[in-house]
C-alpha cells in the first residue's frame, strides 16, 4: 500500500470521526482503513410485553427507540513510527468525552452526534501499524442529514391593493406575505425541528399544520422586544430567551410539541394579534433515517 497519494479513497462511503476520515489515505500517508461500523445499522428498541391471560399472545407497550451505541474497528497503517505514533494519539482524541460528529459518506450523508461509551481499544501490532476498537454512543438515535435545512418568515401581511380614488382601468397590486414556512422531511423518521423568534413581537404563536389538516400550537404569552430572540427547541422541550433564561413556563403547549413526520411537509405559521413587519420566525431542520 506504500505510495499511494494522500485522499486515496479505499471505500465509496467514508466515515468521519472528529478530524479523523477513515477510507483513505490522509496528507501525513497514514492509511485509516475502519472495517466495521457495527450499530449504525440501527438501535435496540425498548419495549415490554404482558401476557394475555387465558388467551394467545400478549399486550404490546409503546416501542421506543434506545440510544444508538456504535463500535468503530480497523486497522491504521503509517509510514513511519512518528506518523504512527500521532495516529495513536489522534485515535484517543477522535472518541472524546464530548459531543462529536459521527458521519457516514453514504449516498445520502447522514451523520450521529456520538461521546465516548466506552475505553479505546488501540493495540501497536509493529512498530507502524495500529489495530482499534472505539465505542462511541449517540443519545438521540437518528442519523441526520448533513445539510441542516431552515426557512424564516415575518409575521403575514398585506400590502398594495386598490388606491382611492380609483381610475379606470383597474390595476389590483396587492402583495401578501403569507408567514408560513414548509419544512419538509425526506427521511423515514420523524425530526423535530428549532424554532426561533425574533422580536419586537406581542404574545407570538407558531402553529404547526399537517398534511392530514391537524394543527398543533405553540403560544407564548409573553412580550418580545427589539433585540429578543425566543429559541424553541421542540426535541429538549426548551425554551431559552436570549441565550440563558428559560422561559418553559410562558409556553403553552396544548396538543404536543410538533415534529414533522417521515416524508412529510409541515407548514409552521406565524401569528400575533398585534403586527410588527420586523418580527421573524426562523425554522431550523434536518431530515432523520431511523
Amino acid at each position: 500500500m506504500a505510495g499511494l497519494a494522500p485522499g486515496y479513497r479505499f471505500t465509496e462511503h467514508l466515515i468521519q470521526l472528529g478530524d479523523i476520515i477513515f477510507g483513505q489515505v490522509d496528507e501525513a500517508g497514514v492509511h485509516w482503513h475502519c472495517e466495521k461500523a457495527e450499530g449504525w445499522e440501527g438501535p435496540e428498541t425498548r419495549m415490554d410485553l404482558a401476557q394475555r391471560e387465558a388467551d394467545h399472545g400478549a399486550w404490546p407497550s409503546p416501542a421506543y427507540l434506545s440510544e444508538r451505541v456504535i463500535t468503530l474497528s480497523g486497522k491504521v497503517f503509517a509510514p513511519t513510527r512518528t506518523a504512527c505514533d500521532e495516529a495513536f494519539e489522534r485515535l484517543l482524541a477522535a472518541a472524546a468525552l464530548t459531543d462529536t460528529v459521527l458521519a457516514v459518506y453514504e449516498t445520502i450523508p447522514k451523520q450521529l452526534v456520538v461521546r465516548r461509551s466506552g475505553k479505546p481499544l488501540v493495540q501497536r501490532l509493529t512498530g507502524t501499524v495500529l489495530e482499534y476498537s472505539l465505542l462511541v454512543t449517540a443519545a438521540d438515535p437518528r442519523r441526520y442529514a448533513l445539510e441542516e435545512q431552515s426557512g424564516t418568515t415575518p409575521l403575514p401581511s398585506t400590502t398594495g391593493g386598490l388606491v382611492f380614488p380609483v381610475t379606470f382601468p383597474v390595476s389590483f397590486s396587492a402583495v401578501t406575505v403569507a408567514g408560513e414556512i414548509r419544512a419538509e422531511n425526506t427521511g423515514t423518521f420523524e425530526t423535530r425541528p428549532v424554532l426561533a423568534v425574533s422580536g419586537p413581537v406581542v404574545a407570538p404563536t407558531v402553529f404547526a399544520q399537517y398534511d392530514d389538516g391537524t394543527v398543533q400550537r405553540l403560544a407564548f404569552s409573553q412580550a418580545l422586544a427589539a433585540g429578543d430572540q425566543l429559541v424553541i427547541d421542540t426535541d429538549a422541550h426548551s425554551v431559552i430567551l436570549n441565550g440563558n433564561a428559560s422561559r418553559r413556563r410562558f409556553l403553552s403547549v396544548p396538543s404536543g410539541w410538533p415534529s414533522v413526520p417521515a416524508r412529510s411537509v409541515v407548514r409552521f405559521q406565524f401569528r400575533s394579534d398585534t403586527y410588527n413587519p420586523n418580527a421573524l420566525l426562523t425554522a431550523r431542520w434536518r431530515s432523520a433515517w431511523i
